[in-house]
């Protein structure tokens, strides 16, 4: 099998200046959803036909492996039929077992299970439509079957007559189609219609003419195969994609004290006994282990989260690793690059960034911790910067085990402190500290007899 994604169209009702295939779903563009279920399905190759926006669609999937996706540019757009003309001098149509499974790249929500039934029910003398029982079929192609109920046609509304309007079962796009017939098919249709457009679904009544079996799959929940033209209606597709994903934690056993205002924007993975509070939302690929507690309005991208984590409200995540039994805020952010070691506790308003934390270290409150190196049952007092860049680079801060920082301390990159060193408060350290010794980088204070404070000027 090979797949066909059509891609073209700008999507002129989304106001944008992004091609309407790129704005996401889930965290996703949702020509990656539709890219991602045919790979689920083991195409062959996948032909995506854009038009408006190439070069962006091309340079989104340009960080991946793309060695299955092939760029099909249909310059012009003159309508379905004509977008998979221009694929279909890539594809395999001597084999006679190939088949050609057209897919939507403005129809995310499609999955791999339905298109298995089309694939299933397809050989080299039959091609299968997904077809909708619509509540409301305005502006969508109906299903002509003729009295036995065998499919003869689809035709598009502009083209309908007053009776065909009334039918409500309609095209979803979708169909799955021999390769060997689909060239000869797609040579013999014309524009001859309202739009002046190669349609795509001519085809269905070329089969029909030659007896090749035309069989049809109805879909029962049509929001599976919504398209989406506008933002009302991408809008409408999260909600509903939010939504399965919700059921499906829940049926893992995740305990959502609201699974409304829980959101999935991408790979999300829990262990038993998870506890996910209201409006947190996890993005990219993210790994909890058991019993960990997310507390209400956080973020969590990228990270990895093992058993008996607790991260308090208010905290944002990215690009960390948090290891057991450790505790992240409230209102901490902890940046790419973090590695929280066991029993570790970051506290509020502190961030971390490219910082290596060894078991059972703190960090309480109020501190930059940047670029370092940590060990373990260090304390990092109140107010405590590390100051990792010159203005032109990044350098490294390293802690020994059981080190301790008094509140209001600056730490100079580059700067080692050994194994039990402990730094007065509202210390300056720039230079190296030996172990078990006291490092007091502070001036001299000075009390000032008749200082008068400043007045305000009228």
């Amino acid at each position: 099998m090979e797949a066909v994604i059509l891609a073209a169209g700008k999507g002129t009702r989304m106001y944008s200046d992004k091609p309407k295939v790129l704005h996401s779903i889930g965290g996703r563009p949702m020509l990656a959803h539709v890219v991602m279920v045919a790979r689920a399905l083991r195409a062959q190759k996948i032909h995506a036909v854009i038009g408006f926006g190439a070069e962006q669609i091309r340079d989104y999937f340009a960080g991946e492996d793309s060695t299955d996706l092939n760029w099909v540019l249909q310059e012009e757009q003159l309508g379905t039929g004509h977008a998979v003309q221009q694929a279909v001098t890539a594809i395999d149509t001597i084999d006679p077992d190939n088949q050609v499974l057209v897919l939507y790249g403005d129809v995310p929500l499609i999955r791999s299970t339905t298109l298995q039934q089309l694939l299933d029910q397809t050989d080299k003398d039959s091609l299968t439509l997904l077809t909708v029982q619509a509540k409301d079929p305005a502006g969508l192609g109906r299903i002509i079957r003729d009295a036995s109920g065998q499919v003869t046609a689809i035709v598009e509304e502009r083209d309908a007559s007053v009776e065909q309007k009334q039918i409500n079962e309609v095209n979803s796009g979708i169909m799955c189609v021999p390769a060997s017939r689909l060239a000869h098919w797609l040579g013999e249709i014309d524009n001859d219609n309202d739009q002046s457009e190669y349609y795509l679904t001519d085809i269905i009544a070329l089969a029909a003419k030659q007896k090749i079996q035309v069989n049809a799959i109805k879909l029962s929940d049509e929001i599976e195969a919504q398209g989406v033209n506008d933002k009302s209606q991408l809008a409408l597709l999260e909600r509903h994609y939010q939504m399965s994903n919700q059921q499906t934690l829940l049926d893992q056993g995740v305990t959502l004290r609201d699974p409304a205002r829980v959101e999935v924007r991408g790979d999300l993975s829990c262990g038993k006994d998870c506890i996910i509070d209201v409006n947190v939302i996890f993005e990219g690929t993210v790994l909890l282990g058991n019993n960990v507690l997310v507390g209400a309005n956080t973020i969590i991208k990228d990270a990895k989260l093992e058993d008996g984590v607790q991260i308090l409200p208010g905290s944002s995540i990215d690009g960390a690793v948090i290891g057991a039994s450790a505790s992240v805020g409230p209102y901490a952010r902890i940046r790419p690059g973090t590695v929280l070691g066991a029993n570790v506790k970051i506290g509020n308003f502190v961030e971390t960034k490219n910082a290596r934390f060894g078991n059972g270290s703190k960090a309480n409150h109020l501190a930059y911790i940047g670029d370092a190196e940590i060990g373990e049952n260090c304390n990092i007092g109140a107010g405590t910067i590390f100051c990792n860049y010159d203005g032109a680079n990044k350098h490294k801060t390293i802690l020994g085990d059981n080190v301790f920082i008094g509140s209001n301390s600056v730490l100079v990159a580059p700067v080692k402190l050994a194994d039990n060193a402990f730094v007065a408060a509202g210390s300056a350290i720039n230079c190296d500290v030996p172990p078990e010794h006291l490092a007091v980088g502070r001036g001299r204070q000075r009390n000032i007899a008749g200082w008068k404070r400043p007045t305000k000027k009228d």
